[in-house]
C-alpha cells in the first residue's frame, strides 16, 4: 500500500515544491518525464521542487494535471504557491447545483429496479434508489442514522456483511478500493474509516437452507452475492465519476450501480420492484 505520509499533508506553510515532489514520487514519475509532459525542463522542475524557483499559477495547474492530482489538492498546491484557490467547494444543497442533484436523482431512479447510489469521498451516501433500500431491509437503526456510510453499512457485522455469501472476496475488494483512495487523497477521516472497517470481525455468512437464485453463468467480474429474503442475488458493481469537474464537491462524487450478474437475479428484481 502506497500512502503519502501524514507529514506531507498539503499546507501553505510547507511550500509548493515539497508537495509537488511528493506527488511526483507517488506517481513514480521522474523530473525529466514530468518536464516533457508539461512542456518544461527538468532543471526548472528541480528548481521548483527545491524552492529555488516559484512556479506560475499556470505551471502549478499544469503540473497538477499531469500528475493527476485531485481537485481538492490542486487548491492546496495553489495556496502553497501563494495563489488563490481555483476550484470552489459548493455545498451539495446549494441552488447552483440544482441541475446536478436533479440529474443524479433521475439517473439512479431510472436504473431501478437495479440498485444504485451516490457517495462522496468519505463514502457517505448522498442519494440511493429503491433497489439499495431493498437490500438494507432489516439493518439496525443505529447503522441507518445519517450520514449513512456505504463502507460501514457493508462491512459492519450487524450490517450487510452476514448476508454477503462471498464476504471475504468482496471485503478484500472494498478494502483495496479504500487503499487506492487513501493513496490518492490525503484525508485523515478516510484513513480513520479504513482503520475502523478493516478491524471489524468477519462474520460467517448464513448459507444453510438458502437456495441459489443464480444460473450457471460465467462471471466477467467479481460479483457481490448477497442473501435477500431467502434467496441469493448476484450483482456486478460499476463506479463512475464526472469528467473534468470544476468544483471540489462534484469531483468527489461517485455513482455506483449494481448490474444483475445473471438472468435469475434480474427477473427477481423486476418482480420485486415493478
Amino acid at each position: 500500500m502506497t500512502i503519502v505520509p501524514s507529514g506531507t499533508a498539503a499546507s501553505s506553510d510547507q511550500g509548493v515544491g515539497p508537495l509537488l515532489r511528493a506527488w511526483r514520487e507517488q506517481r513514480r514519475v521522474s523530473q525529466l518525464e514530468l518536464a516533457l509532459r508539461a512542456d518544461s525542463s527538468a532543471r526548472h522542475i528541480s528548481f521548483v521542487e527545491t524552492g529555488r524557483s516559484r512556479p506560475s499559477e499556470e505551471m502549478v495547474l499544469r503540473l497538477a494535471e499531469h500528475l493527476d492530482v485531485p481537485v481538492r489538492e490542486r487548491n492546496a498546491l495553489l495556496l502553497a504557491a501563494g495563489y488563490a484557490p481555483r476550484f470552489p467547494e459548493t455545498p451539495l444543497d446549494d441552488p447552483s447545483l440544482d441541475a446536478l442533484r436533479e440529474g443524479i436523482e433521475r439517473l439512479i431512479q431510472g436504473y431501478e429496479p437495479y440498485p444504485a447510489l451516490v457517495f462522496d469521498a468519505a463514502y457517505h451516501v448522498v442519494a440511493a434508489n429503491r433497489g439499495i433500500m431493498m437490500l438494507l431491509d432489516g439493518i439496525p437503526e443505529s447503522l441507518l442514522r445519517p450520514p449513512l456510510n456505504t463502507m460501514r453499512l457493508t462491512l459492519h457485522p450487524e450490517g450487510l456483511a452476514p448476508r454477503i455469501r462471498n464476504l471475504r472476496e468482496w471485503r478484500g475488494h472494498l478494502l483495496e478500493q479504500m487503499r487506492r483512495q487513501m493513496a490518492l487523497h490525503r484525508s485523515e477521516s478516510l484513513r480513520e474509516l479504513y482503520e475502523e472497517v478493516s478491524a471489524y470481525p468477519v462474520p460467517v455468512p448464513e448459507t444453510d437452507g438458502i437456495p441459489e437464485l443464480t444460473d450457471s453463468v460465467p462471471y466477467f467480474a467479481l460479483p457481490m452475492r448477497i442473501e435477500h429474503e431467502g434467496r441469493t442475488l448476484s450483482f456486478i458493481s460499476s463506479t463512475s465519476t464526472f469528467n473534468t469537474p470544476m468544483d471540489v464537491t462534484v469531483a468527489e462524487l461517485a455513482i455506483e450501480t449494481f448490474l444483475p450478474a445473471d438472468p435469475a437475479t434480474a427477473k427477481y428484481l423486476h418482480t420485486l420492484l415493478p
